[in-house]
């Protein structure tokens, strides 16, 4: 009976991703039915996705921010981290309090100052609006601190003897030791740059600067998809099969770590 009930759970998260890819691959007369084979195969719905819309440019334009982006992310989430973790300093438990009570605020609520932000800077249409608001995390700098206090401290003051500076002991001591946690926070943030469609909606109308799912969700709402639902689906599953596969590449590490980073002081 556990197994049937794990399985019966498992199939309704996987079922719509299934049901989608199908419908993806079938006739508009076919998506009616709620089968996970394609009715009336064809290939019809993807071609129409790339013909309509510069697909190409916007996958390399998603991938560009969404990596550069999530190294960023980590560079400024292992440095804070660290120094919230093994610094002693005043004040140094309130901005960690700081740090935390912002990961309640829902982004919604730093639209404007940021879209205001990027307009004095002259940022509109550029990589830098899509980057340079993200670069930083709070779930990165929670992480890597609860990652590097589990750490010896012995483990940096050999380092230390040995001559090494505060960010060597970061990336090359520390970081290789907590490597699980290291995958955990780049599944999650490119998973959210990539899946990003409300901010470059606000910051880019350069269609050469959109990035994927800011195009498929225009192609999906403006017209050029003319109300054809099978190709919508289409657009849907191209956007998605990158975090898919990414997912697929880190599960392990992902599940180990996201299971061994509780919180302790």
């Amino acid at each position: 009976m556990k197994y049937f009930l794990l399985a019966l759970a498992a199939l309704t998260f996987v079922y719509p991703f299934v049901w989608m890819l199908s419908a993806s691959l079938s006739a508009e007369s076919g998506l009616g039915d709620l089968t996970l084979l394609p009715e009336q195969f064809t290939w019809d719905n993807y071609v129409t996705v790339f013909t309509k819309i510069p697909l190409g440019r916007a996958f390399l334009n998603s991938a560009f921010v969404a990596i550069i982006t999530t190294g960023l992310v980590l560079v400024t989430g292992a440095m804070v981290g660290y120094a919230l973790a093994r610094y002693e300093f005043v004040g140094r438990d309130w901005i960690f309090y700081a740090i935390i009570f912002t990961m309640t605020l829902p982004f919604q609520i730093t639209l404007i100052p940021n879209y205001i932000t990027m307009v004095r800077l002259g940022w509109i249409d550029t990589y830098l609006a899509l980057i340079v608001p993200f670069s930083l995390s709070s779930l990165a700098v929670l992480l890597f601190r609860q990652a590097f206090q589990s750490l010896p401290q012995a483990l940096i003051d050999a380092a230390r003897i040995d001559g090494a500076g505060e960010l060597r002991i970061i990336f090359q001591i520390l970081v290789p030791n907590v490597l699980p946690t290291v995958l955990t926070i780049t599944i999650l943030t490119f998973m959210g740059l990539w899946n990003e469609a409300l901010w470059p909606l606000i910051v880019i109308r350069d269609e050469s600067t959109m990035t994927m799912p800011q195009l498929v969700t225009l192609f999906s709402v403006g017209g050029r998809a003319e109300g054809q639902l099978g190709v919508k689906i289409a657009a849907a599953v191209l956007l998605a099969v990158p975090v898919v596969i990414l997912y697929l590449f880190f599960q392990k590490h992902f599940i180990r770590s996201m299971a061994s980073s509780g919180l302790k002081d």
